[in-house]
């Protein structure tokens, strides 16, 4: 017998400036929604030529960045670089420390030139895991396993589990990550989820039901889920008259039971280990050896 998990709040997510010349949609991370731990920020991103995410440090998270559309390209002071077309995906854990730069990638062509778009994830870390060493990990959408548990639905298992399929990714501190496709009015599917865990869907287009409920969530709004003891999973249906495809991604996570203090990409768990990466990252010590007078060449050129 299962029980589907409910809509316990909806949050639109508003466009608002970021990083050089970007628009993002921000959800997570705003003052409608803070404290979904072990979620940060969830941005769902528009990035244009001479648009970007130049060089910038991170401590204590993970960065999961997902593409819709476009190309995007990354580099950090490990030396590690990477290019991702549409549905490829790059899951970094900046841990102690990184400095990277992420952009957008355009054809030299003026007429095959497509905007960047982009989901990206924050997820916080254990406090026993905020300094272990930086890592990086990428798949290409060829390589990521899907799911079909219906007629019209599909489901890209970029980490976790769905009805037969485990992702590639086995994230520091958990953290499931699935992009759902319902192509026909009324497709449904119900998504297992481990009790206690804090879910959310964030619906990019399209409408969705989730559970029972008679209102559906339109796209760019994030949907917290419910979580009590009974429910151990949620039912997913695109309501009929839906025009065009519904997409969503359902993320889920373990909920952490400690402090959050946050100062701008440094996210520790007391002030004074934020003073410290502060520090740290202005003197280039303690995990930021390599940051003194290191300039990646994407962010430098701001590739238009």
């Amino acid at each position: 017998m299962t029980t589907t998990r409910t809509t316990a709040k909806v949050v639109y997510a508003r466009e608002t400036p970021e990083g050089v010349g970007a628009t993002v949609r921000r959800s997570i991370g705003t003052p409608a929604l803070r404290n979904l731990s072990p979620f940060l920020m969830l941005d769902h991103a528009t990035i244009g030529p001479g648009a970007g995410f130049p060089d910038h440090p991170h401590r204590g998270q993970s960065t999961v960045s997902y593409v819709l559309g476009g190309m995007w390209q990354h580099e950090d002071f490990t030396g590690t670089t990477g290019q991702l077309a549409k549905g490829d995906v790059q899951w970094m854990t900046a841990g102690r420390g990184i400095v990277h730069s992420e952009m957008p990638l355009f054809d030299p062509d003026p007429s095959k030139r497509e905007d960047t778009e982009a989901l990206q994830l924050w997820v916080d870390l254990p406090a026993d895991k905020k300094f272990i060493e930086p890592s990086y990990q990428e798949k290409k959408a060829a390589d990521i396993d899907t799911a079909h548990p219906a007629d019209g639905v599909t489901v890209t298992v970029i980490s976790g589990e769905s009805h037969g399929v485990t992702g590639f990714v086995r994230p520091v501190g958990g953290c499931w990550f699935l992009d759902y496709k319902l192509s026909k009015d009324g497709a449904s599917a119900f998504q297992p989820i481990p009790k206690g865990w804090t879910a959310f869907v964030y619906v990019i287009t399209g409408k969705l039901q989730i559970g029972e409920d008679a209102t559906p969530v339109d796209k760019y709004h994030t949907a917290v889920l419910s979580a009590e003891d009974d429910q151990d999973g949620v039912l997913l249906t695109r309501p009929d008259g839906t025009e065009g495809e519904t997409r969503f991604v359902l993320i889920a996570g373990e909920p952490l039971d400690q402090p959050v203090v946050q100062y701008g990409p440094f996210v520790l768990n007391n002030q004074r280990q934020v003073m410290e990466a502060l520090s740290d990252y202005g003197k280039g010590e303690n995990g930021f050896e390599r940051a003194p007078g290191w300039k990646s060449k994407i962010g430098s050129k701001m590739q238009v």
